[in-house]
């Protein structure tokens, strides 16, 4: 690939706050901007506007990582998209089966744990993943996740990714893919790595839906090559992550959608500091103070009419004085003024 110059339009914070304004002095008064006649009843009686996030033909959406310092689990989640203005999502599947009634896992550990579980919590363990298989037979049917589909739609939201599995087998996988299908997405994500490149390809497209692998800093690893994972299979696609190129590489992501956009299903937005920074390298910004050309990527997809969703990530820290709806909020608008 070739070592473009960045070429980006500059596009500051003080520019972007000082055009909307109005606007975002809006969005605090109404729990989302009205775009188009998306009339929503509330208790029956309370009309207001479902979002709508689609700007010059490109959906912006949100992954659900963005709102995870918030609490009140699926529910929060859902007030979060709508409050923000955003009428899609990259679902993240984490607590999704505790709030539709899976059994849940007696034996709390902490991830990076190193105490080995005794025999009784073993037999613990075994016990509870029989008891979550038959509730997936049972309980945690196609139809109950459908209902949650009905519940995202009926506030405006659409699920466009899953990103969830319950295994590694095939039998896990199939179940996913078909559990993410119900919720209305078009596939699943994971991580950009051999292993998932390998087995979820296959199944993915054996259910007509996507694989969808996540990049970090890859691309900027020695002799890494993406057309080997892509190659496993022709349902395997990208969620390119813009920030973590530019941020590994130093390279503009314009190009690399350039020359890969029928194989990128998904864009995540975020703003960084690329790789030759003489002070802060590969470091998440405030969207506006960094150097990943976020308007020439999302004008390129706008002006190429590339059927690509493009995702907010939040990752920069959220002052005290605001929170993650807000910034994502803020995000959505800096996107909306970049594409109209």
């Amino acid at each position: 690939m070739k070592n473009n110059k960045i070429t980006s339009e500059k596009f500051s914070r003080r520019e972007f706050l000082g055009t909307t304004a109005f606007v975002t002095a809006g969005t605090l008064l109404s729990p989302v901007l009205s775009f188009g006649n998306n009339s929503l009843k509330v208790n029956g009686n309370v009309s207001i506007e479902k979002p709508n996030s689609r700007f010059a033909g490109v959906q912006i959406g949100v992954i659900t990582y963005s709102f995870r310092d918030l609490e009140g689990g699926l529910e929060a989640t859902l007030k979060a998209c709508t409050e923000a203005g955003l009428s899609s999502v990259e679902l993240m599947g984490t607590n999704v089966e505790d709030y539709l009634g899976a059994p849940k896992n007696p034996v709390n550990r902490r991830p990076n744990s190193k105490k080995p579980l005794t025999d009784e919590e073993k037999r613990t363990v075994e016990r509870y993943n029989s008891q979550l298989k038959e509730w997936r037979k049972t309980n945690g049917t196609v139809k109950e996740y459908t209902q949650l589909r009905k519940k995202f739609n009926d506030a405006g939201v659409n699920i466009h990714i899953y990103k969830w599995t319950a295994g590694d087998t095939e039998k896990e996988l199939d179940y996913s893919f078909k559990i993410a299908k119900a919720l209305g997405a078009i596939g699943i994500t994971a991580e950009l790595n051999d292993t998932n490149a390998r087995l979820l390809g296959p199944v993915a497209e054996n259910n007509g839906m996507l694989a969808i692998f996540h990049n970090h800093l890859q691309f900027g690893e020695p002799g890494f090559n993406v057309d080997k994972f892509l190659a496993y299979s022709p349902a395997n696609r990208l969620n390119f992550d813009i920030g973590h190129y530019f941020g590994s590489t130093g390279l503009n992501p314009t190009d690399f959608i350039r020359n890969y956009h029928d194989r990128i299903a998904s864009i995540h937005l975020k703003d960084k500091t690329g790789l030759n920074n003489a002070t802060l390298k590969n470091t998440n910004m405030v969207w506006g103070q960094g150097e990943t050309p976020l308007a020439e990527v999302l004008h390129y997809v706008r002006d190429q009419k590339l059927p690509i969703y493009c995702d907010i990530e939040l990752e920069y820290p959220v002052n005290a004085w605001s929170t993650s709806v807000k910034e994502v909020r803020t995000c959505k608008e800096y996107c909306r003024q970049i594409l109209i």
